[in-house]
Formats: C-alpha cells, sequence, structure tokens
C-alpha cells in the first residue's frame, strides 16, 4: 500500500475549483494522460456518481472506474478508483485562503498483481505524477 499527499495553491475560489475538479470529464484539459473521460452514472454529480476513464500508461490504454464516495461541495470530494493493476481511494479538500483555495490530496494505492513488487517505484512516480497533474489543474483555471 502507497500513500500520496500533497497540497498546491490555486488563485481561484473554492466554489470554482470544486465544480471543476468534480466534473471528471474536464480532467483531461489538465491532464494529459487521460484521453477518454464519459460519466457513465445518471443524474447530476454528486456521491455515487461513477465515470469511465482511459489513461495512457507505458504506450497502452489502461481503463478505469471512478467513483464518488464523498461530495461535500465545494469542502470535500472523495472518490474509489478501480484499474487493472491497482485500487485507489483518497480525498480532495478545498480550503478559501482570500481570493484562492488550498487544495489538499491524499491518496492510498493499492497496487495488484505484479505490480506488488514494484510498489516502491509506484510510490515514486505516484507522488510525481499527482503533483504534474495538480499543478496543470492549476495553470488551467489561473489562465482562464
Amino acid at each position: 500500500m502507497v500513500r500520496i499527499d500533497g497540497e498546491i495553491i490555486i488563485n481561484r475560489s473554492a466554489d470554482e475549483v470544486f465544480d471543476f475538479v468534480s466534473d471528471e470529464r474536464n480532467e483531461p484539459l489538465y491532464n494529459p494522460q487521460l484521453t477518454l473521460v464519459e460519466q457513465v452514472s445518471a443524474g447530476p454529480i454528486g456521491p455515487g456518481t461513477q465515470f469511465r476513464a482511459v489513461a495512457r500508461s507505458g504506450g497502452r490504454s489502461v481503463p478505469m472506474l471512478i467513483e464518488f464516495t464523498v461530495f461535500e461541495r465545494p469542502v470535500r470530494l472523495g472518490s474509489h478508483t478501480t484499474m487493472s493493476s491497482m485500487i485507489t481511494d483518497g480525498e480532495l479538500t478545498f480550503e478559501p485562503r482570500d481570493e484562492a483555495t488550498l487544495m489538499r490530496w491524499s491518496w492510498t494505492l493499492r497496487p495488484t498483481g505484479a505490480l506488488r513488487l514494484l510498489t516502491p517505484l509506484v510510490a515514486w512516480m505516484g507522488r510525481r505524477q499527482e503533483t504534474a497533474v495538480w499543478s496543470g489543474l492549476k495553470r488551467h483555471l489561473e489562465t482562464q
């Protein structure tokens, strides 16, 4: 099991950051590894909403299913993500800071199968990837 935590300040309101992030269909705009995201559950986005996504990893497509487990607008967003080689659970929190938002992430990654043997590498890559993804979000939102 791997734990990944981090934080970033985004110069947008917590409402705006939460709303943008909670619509997973926006993620390809700031995460170039995602090639497809679609909402597969009916109704408005909230607890239990599911998204199907496809990421590029090592030159191959990796399908995943993302389900929101916590949806407390605009302060907490939790999710459970399953893919063939890993299960990820965690939360994002959104804390107003004047005109900006302190966004924190906390994920627990559970590699499965052969990937369990590479847990230290998964931890290193996961930390790097999360920093890159949320830095991309910051750039995207701050240039809009």
